[in-house]
């Protein structure tokens, strides 16, 4: 039996350091959930186990990171990859009548981070895969679908093609893939649950800036006046906040002005002096790229691109379609800290609620109204240098922080007296038993009642009958029984990259380099 009672003390961390207090625990022991199709979005009605293409979850299993743990140079989280809100549905349409092929399902993952991170002068190319976590342990992916333009045949390549086109003008996974994200802005690769832009659901859940309607499903940027939290972990060892962010960013200013932080690119549509692509047509690249990329921005007739608004395949090819229609704004004339705030890695040096005496931090780009923009949370290279990876156990001397998932500890959150009626709230385990016992001595425990609880989520709310003449009464709660739920080891999973919706049948997720 495991025990929670009212006189449990809380564990006081003995730490300052974000990168191990910012994931999010405060739900551990849910199960997690997802809405198979539009349908049961629009009745509620979420399960906790499915079966779809590369996603099968045959038992529940524990949404989240499971835990947090560390040694002199690494923070290491164990997460099973899916989310704590109501994950789906995911469609291929528009019109939402072709099923997404894949489901997501339990990675099983044991990630390490750097806590010490280095910046290199030569910068580090992301890659697919994750590349970091976000804080409620969803992997983070970078900006591209990992597909490209295909001069030869006049078309993008996309999973069904069996190839990744020529790595000239590279897909931005935003605008070819949103598609199919549900809308907390996520999808799958096989069954690898992942973000590629700004998270509505999880920032919701942090309190920036995102209001949500659960009878619709729906998020909504809602600007609240306050300073993003750090909503996820590069692997290079830098934290990402949410899009707002001090106007001043200067460690010691009393500025305390916040607002939305400003990508340093922009669409190459003639403004600032930038290419005008509708004109011209996609038969140059970018400056950043060569800075970046050391690619050549002349190009040859064999690496152009397709015209802008050209109609290929019943597509339209947008511009803003591919990285290369982005300028950055640096480039064009423009200053950062003036009219842009994030440089071409899409960092600035910073101070924040959590880093008082600044840091390099990423932050994620929206518009205005929420709609994520280039280049999302990260651009085509690590600032730092991007150590961290999966693993498949700790290192020896690791130090245990937080322990959640189905060994999270319980305890009361909240006790009130209304007339003759306790209300005592607990922190439970979603698919646990329980029964209540009280004493009046700490010495002598008797049931309650016989009536045993069964925990369909992580908080269980009773209604006690106030004692009388009792000077004192405690009581503790005894979890009798776990259901079966998902035990894979972490460090057992899968963390390959890839596009997502990659039918069973399609390429493995590699990226053509992008080429010189």
């Amino acid at each position: 039996m495991v025990m929670g009672s009212l006189g449990i003390a809380q564990g006081i961390y003995l730490h300052a350091d974000p990168m191990l207090d910012t994931w999010l625990t405060q739900t551990s022991g849910l199960y997690a959930r997802i809405y198979q199709d539009i349908e049961d979005m629009h009745d509620g009605h979420s399960v906790t186990t499915w079966s779809g293409g590369q996603g099968t979850q045959s038992l529940p299993v524990y949404a989240g990171v499971n835990e947090v743990a560390y040694s002199a140079n690494w923070v290491y989280i164990k997460t099973t990859g899916l989310g704590f809100h109501i994950m789906g549905p995911w469609y291929l349409d528009e019109a939402k009548t072709q099923l997404f092929p894949n489901f997501p399902a339990n990675t099983a993952t044991l990630y390490r981070f750097p806590r010490n991170p280095v910046l290199p002068d030569t910068k580090t190319a992301t890659a697919p895969g994750p590349i970091g976590f976000f804080v409620d342990g969803i992997a983070m992916f970078d900006s591209s679908d990992t597909f490209s333009y295909d001069t030869s045949s006049g078309q993008d390549q996309t999973p069904v093609n069996n190839s990744t086109g020529d790595g000239v003008w590279n897909r931005d996974a935003f605008i070819n893939e949103r598609v199919t994200f549900d809308n907390a802005n996520a999808h799958q690769a096989g069954a690898l649950h992942h973000y590629h832009a700004s998270p509505p659901a999880l920032r919701h859940a942090l309190g920036d800036s995102v209001t949500y309607i659960a009878e619709t499903n729906v998020y909504s940027e809602t600007f609240n006046g306050n300073h993003s939290p750090i909503i996820g972990w590069v692997k290079d060892g830098l934290p990402v906040y949410g899009p707002y962010g001090y106007h001043e960013p200067t460690p010691g200013s009393t500025d305390q002005t916040i607002r939305r932080m400003i990508s340093g690119y922009q669409l190459r549509d003639g403004s600032h002096g930038s290419t005008d692509l509708r004109r011209a047509g996609r038969k140059s690249l970018p400056v950043w790229v060569q800075k970046l990329d050391g690619r050549n921005t002349m190009l040859n007739a064999t690496q152009y691109g397709p015209d802008v608004d050209a109609r290929i395949g019943g597509e339209t090819y947008s511009l803003g379609r591919y990285f290369e229609d982005y300028a950055y704004k640096g480039d064009l004339g423009l200053a950062q800290g003036v009219d842009f705030d994030l440089n071409a890695y899409n960092v600035r040096f910073t101070r924040t609620p959590e880093f008082p005496e600044g840091t390099w931090a990423y932050f994620t780009c929206i518009l205005e109204d929420g709609t994520p923009t280039f280049p999302y949370n990260i651009a085509t290279r690590f600032f730092a240098q991007p150590t961290g990876s999966a693993q498949t156990d700790y290192e020896p001397t690791v130090t245990v922080h937080f322990t959640g998932g189905s060994s999270t500890q319980e305890r009361p959150s909240s006790i009130s007296h209304a007339a003759e009626t306790l209300m005592i709230t607990w922190k439970v385990i979603e698919g646990a038993t329980y029964r209540m016992e009280t004493s009046t001595d700490l010495e002598s425990w008797d049931p309650l009642n016989d009536v045993m609880h069964k925990a369909t989520s992580t908080e269980w709310i009773m209604a006690v009958t106030a004692p009388k003449g009792l000077r004192s009464q405690f009581f503790r709660i005894l979890r009798t029984d776990l259901d079966p739920h998902d035990e894979s080891p972490f460090g057992s999973g899968n963390t390959d990259g890839g596009p997502g919706g990659n039918p069973p049948t399609g390429p493995g997720g590699g990226r053509p380099p992008r080429r010189p």
